[in-house]
């Protein structure tokens, strides 16, 4: 599903990855994209390659992890294109009652995982 107000979504996501230590803004294939000590945690897509998603992709553990968040559910996670054989995952942010405390709390792990060993820590 698209966001209604995209420009909002990414600066209230912006917000969250910024707040993060030693984090940077690039753009990344023409999209907005959050990294720490150079190395990426997050991206924003909207309506990727016309997919119709408004979304954060964010790093996992892995592909058990993948599945589990996709089929515990669905609607608010799925496998981004180009990024899920990596072990990303795509959290949604498209509707009116996002959960923002979760999306934190993704973002912060996505971090978590890229950050280095004296960072992730916190």
């Amino acid at each position: 599903m698209l966001s209604a107000d995209p420009q909002a979504v990414l600066e209230r996501l912006r917000a969250l990855c910024l707040a993060l230590p030693e984090t940077d803004e690039i753009v990344s294939h023409g999209a907005p994209g959050f990294r720490v000590a150079g190395k990426m945690f997050a991206y924003f897509r909207h309506n990727h390659h016309g997919d119709g998603l408004t979304c954060v992709c964010l790093k996992t553990m892995g592909r058990d992890e993948q599945d589990l968040l996709i089929e515990a559910d669905p609607d608010l996670y799925s496998w981004p294109a180009y990024l899920g054989p990596s072990g990303w995952i795509g959290l949604s942010l498209a509707g009116e009652d996002t959960d923002w405390g979760h999306v934190e709390a993704r973002v912060l792990t996505s971090w978590r995982l890229a950050a280095p060993r004296r960072l992730a820590m916190i």
